[in-house]
């Protein structure tokens, strides 16, 4: 009877087991991370007769946590592949939206600008049509600067975000080495008896470690597991977690780089960061916020060199010659704050550069490096968007010297470099922050141009002398005001005379000074049916360039003369403001191969590009996080049905069991009964 018991009460107590486990099962049907698990059955030993074995009843072999390793694992690289691309779609959407916005983008100021800047020249004595001028210009000096506000403020969002996702990191980090203890540590583990909870503990763990940051897990003794970046770096050995952290980085003080903390030692390992939220916010502040920078600073110079530059050769209302319209482009200032030293520079570095924009048609949008070797003279300039060499050479002694470059060139100012001193170069760096209004006045708009030409009435040929062209009215070599312009007001040597002769060898003429001085050769041979040139357009050429040019076509007569003289009293003259507004559609980018709303259109579109590409990006790894997660669903997930059949299955022989035991006490009873 007792061995009837005993198999009754061993179904009895296995079924109960089976019982709790698919109960467990039910109730953590929604724990994320929860594996299912089974019970495994096997016969106890038997009892040997001469009859043969009898059995003894069940035992519980197992209680078996149902989890493919290799699912995990796909579960965790799609989830670090759609962390990443997540990351960098809601951060590209974002700046998309902002650049693309018809009321936060630059697009609609620009238009409205140089729309202005046409009507005004319709009627250039207008003071409200040169005051509508000046509130559209400014409009577009707050679109610059209120992009550039909102770059900085997405890009100090995302330094929070890393370092947010730097301290959920070291969390997890540190609850995987506690697991890994734990697990290590478990009663029954040399048995095989594994700590199931546990397991699932630290595999949704490294789940969630795998949405910031691309891991690599690898089995340890102890049924530990190690995780290290994709590189190797470890992060967990054991029961001991590195610490990752961020820092000011040292070539751009602006933004964070990654550091690993480990045995004493810091490393940055920026590199080493890919996939994962961290990783999607790392690429979006290298593909797309570095690149949004640069450009619209670009743009901003564009904008700023050609208006200035045009405006300061015309003449405001008051007969003075215009000044600059928006901030200096090459200020002291402004030429120093485009290079960045290295925080690891040496200490004994007291190098000074500076970055002067030379073209602003040819400025290329990036950055490069300057890196100094050897005895701190030898110079190599590297593009941080290629990572090409560019440029190299070797500075004088002194050091005083250029490194020209398209568009700009990186001025060596003096003191001394060292060995492995590097310098960030950034032409566009704070342009469009630093763009600002120079013209307050309506007065102050020059929209005439300050020269004008007049045939004398006497002329009896059929010359004919246009109203010039103004180049400059600034030496390009010294930045100084030409000799003619240098007097307030009035042409220095004015009026310049053309003179028609003809001494029998055919018809020349002889351009004079209000002095009598020719300038350039006397007697120039005139050519019928051409313009005739009157004066050099090379500055190089000193007194024959005049900063101007004008050219007399048709056939003058001996005798004729034209006159050339400042332009006082022309205030009616629209001349510089219909070239200021032909500045709108003037291809002054990219070499002269687009205007400035094309140039804009370009960088809207470009983050378009990448906006559109990252979305299907998302799409694509949603998807294929979703198959492998219902691919690890279907190995380790509830499913309460089946659940459910298990419990009427286990609740069967629980029953059966009690009653085998029911069976044996009637039994018993009835054995007693016979002895009474």
């Amino acid at each position: 009877m007792a061995g009837l018991i005993g198999i009754g009460l061993t179904g009895i107590l296995s079924h109960q087991a089976a019982l709790n486990t698919t109960g467990n099962n039910i109730t953590n049907a929604n724990t994320p991370g929860y594996s299912r698990q089974e019970v495994l059955f096997e016969t106890q030993e038997g009892q040997r007769t001469g009859a043969g074995t009898i059995g003894s009843g069940v035992n519980i072999a197992d209680i078996r946590r149902l989890a493919n390793e290799y699912l995990v694992q796909q579960v965790r690289e799609d989830s670090t592949l759609f962390g990443e691309q997540e990351a960098l779609n809601s951060e590209l959407s974002r700046l998309d939206n902002l650049l693309g916005g018809e009321t936060t983008g630059l697009s609609t100021a620009l238009n409205n600008f140089f729309a202005s800047l046409q009507n005004a020249a319709e009627d250039p004595t207008s003071l409200p049509q040169r005051q509508l001028v000046l509130s559209e210009a400014q409009q577009v000096v707050n679109r610059f600067q209120a992009l550039n506000q909102e770059f900085i403020q997405q890009r100090e969002s995302i330094k929070t975000q890393m370092q947010q996702g730097i301290k959920d990191a070291n969390t997890l980090l540190k609850s995987i080495a506690e697991l890994n203890l734990a697990i290590s540590e478990s009663p029954g583990i040399a048995q095989g008896q594994m700590p199931n909870e546990l397991l699932d503990k630290r595999d949704e763990k490294l789940r969630q470690l795998s949405e910031l940051v691309s891991i690599k897990v690898s089995p340890a003794d102890g049924s530990q597991v190690n995780v290290s970046l994709s590189n190797g770096l470890s992060l967990v050995v054991g029961s001991n977690a590195a610490t990752l952290g961020t820092r000011e980085n040292a070539e751009d003080p602006t933004r964070l780089e990654f550091t690993l903390s480990n045995g004493g030692r810091t490393l940055n390992i920026d590199e080493q960061i890919s996939g994962g939220k961290l990783g999607g916010l790392l690429r979006f502040d290298t593909e797309g916020l570095k690149p949004a920078f640069d450009e619209l600073g670009r743009i901003a110079i564009a904008l700023s060199d050609t208006m200035n530059q045009q405006h300061e050769i015309g003449m405001d209302l008051e007969g003075d010659l215009g000044g600059l319209f928006f901030t200096d482009i090459n200020s002291l200032e402004a030429q120093r704050s485009r290079v960045v030293a290295n925080g690891n520079n040496a200490l004994a570095s007291s190098g000074q550069l500076a970055v002067e924009i030379t073209d602003s048609a040819a400025l290329p949008a990036g950055r490069w490096t300057l890196q100094f070797s050897g005895d701190g003279r030898n110079f190599e300039l590297i593009d941080q968007a290629s990572g090409k060499t560019v440029n190299q050479g070797r500075l004088p002694d002194p050091v005083q010297s250029e490194i020209s470059m398209p568009g700009f060139n990186i001025r060596v100012e003096g003191g001394t470099f060292n060995a492995g001193d590097k310098f960030l170069i950034q032409p566009s760096r704070n342009a469009a922050e630093s763009i600002g209004l120079v013209v307050s006045r309506e007065e102050d708009l020059a929209f005439a141009s300050p020269i004008r030409a007049e045939a004398d009435l006497g002329n009896s040929g059929t010359g004919k002398i246009d109203q010039g062209t103004m180049l400059n009215v600034r030496n390009p070599f010294t930045n100084s005001l030409l000799p003619a312009f240098q007097s307030s007001g009035q042409l220095a040597n004015g009026p310049i005379t053309v003179e028609f002769d003809d001494p029998g060898t055919g018809l020349v003429f002889t351009v004079s000074d209000a002095s009598g001085n020719p300038i350039g050769s006397a007697n120039r041979p005139y050519v019928p049916g051409v313009a005739n040139e009157l004066f050099s357009e090379n500055p190089a050429d000193g007194a024959e360039y005049q900063g101007f040019q004008f050219k007399i076509t048709g056939q003058p007569a001996a005798g004729d003369t034209f006159e050339i003289n400042y332009n006082s009293n022309g205030v009616s003259d629209n001349r510089n403001a219909e070239l200021l507004a032909a500045l709108g559609t003037a291809n002054t980018l990219n070499g002269g191969s687009q205007n400035f709303s094309e140039g804009y259109a370009g960088l809207v579109e470009d983050i378009g590009v990448k906006t559109r590409q990252s979305q299907l990006d998302v799409d694509a790894g949603k998807t294929l996080l979703e198959q492998s997660t219902n691919q690890r669903e279907s190995v380790s997930g509830v499913n309460l049905d089946e659940e459910a059949g298990r419990l009427i299955q286990y609740q069967a022989a629980y029953n059966a069991s009690a009653q085998v035991m029911s069976v044996a006490q009637d039994l018993f009873n009835t054995l007693l009964q016979s002895f009474r």
